[in-house]
């Protein structure tokens, strides 16, 4: 049975830790629910780590909606949250929830995500009294690092700071059941998470916040074009696919693979007839 926003809440109240990944395709994610992972993240992050885009930003909602019905398929236990790309609900609240609908109806999925503080406040209050669950994201907010000026720590100063928590505190208000804190300050991420009802989940924010989410494709070493500062490598998949893939192309080349054992056969009196 999948996790409720319910239990999710409850764990922050239980002081049990909240354990979440992300996921792009129908195997993947198998494998992560089957180990556990309270929270699947279908993020536009796959747009890098999938189709090999700069930036989140050129990611569509169709992608979007394609991968996360793949992830919704492959999962029976993990609340999956289906993340809004660029530019399909900064517009207005009315496309936002349109859109956020899709994620439901299409895609399966039981919440979304979204970037952004006080400024979508109100967007997230309307999506939320239409039945869909929010999930809030400040700090580094990967839509907007070409304002942002690259990925850097968020929050560092008092006034910066001042502005996250009342992000925070607003996304709480509007109605959303957690909110992403990203490469905040591990300080400010322990007072935000300490001011707030619902659950933190960090990612580069320290071992303050109530939870901890990290890009799977990071966390395993699958992702060879940079290694962010907040990811710890649980496997170096890369090396091992490599180290297969070439042995696979040197015994196909010797003639070492496939053998007998890989195929079948047929009776030798029906091949004296043929």
């Amino acid at each position: 049975m999948r996790l409720t926003i319910n239990k999710i809440q409850d764990m922050k109240k239980a002081g049990e830790r909240i354990t979440m990944l992300t996921a792009y395709d129908y195997s993947t994610a198998k494998l992560i629910d089957e180990a556990g992972v309270n929270l699947i993240l279908v993020g536009d992050s796959l747009g890098m780590v999938m189709l090999g885009y700069e930036t989140t930003v050129p990611v569509t909602i169709e992608e979007m909606l394609h991968h996360t019905k793949a992830v919704v398929r492959g999962t029976k236990n993990a609340l999956i949250t289906g993340d809004m790309p660029f530019m399909t609900y900064q517009v207005t609240a009315e496309e936002a929830l349109r859109n956020a609908g899709r994620f439901m109806q299409e895609a399966g999925c039981q919440a979304i995500k979204l970037e952004g503080g006080a400024t979508i406040a109100e967007t997230v209050r309307k999506i939320v009294n239409a039945g869909i669950p929010v999930m809030g994201h400040i700090g580094l907010t990967p839509q907007s690092i070409n304002q942002l000026g690259g990925h850097r720590v968020q929050g560092k100063t008092t006034d910066t700071a001042r502005r996250l928590l009342g992000d925070a505190l607003a996304l709480q208000q509007a109605g959303a059941f957690a909110v992403v804190l990203e490469l905040v300050p591990m300080q400010l991420a322990k007072l935000i998470t300490s001011r707030l009802n619902i659950p933190t989940i960090g990612i580069g924010a320290g071992p303050y916040c109530d939870g901890e989410v990290q890009v799977i494709h990071d966390m395993l070493g699958w992702f060879t074009d940079f290694v962010p500062k907040h990811t710890k490598q649980y496997a170096r998949l890369s090396d091992t696919i490599q180290t297969a893939v070439a042995t696979y192309v040197s015994e196909v080349k010797s003639g070492a693979f496939p053998t007998d054992a890989n195929t079948s056969s047929m009776d030798e009196k029906l091949l004296e007839e043929l």
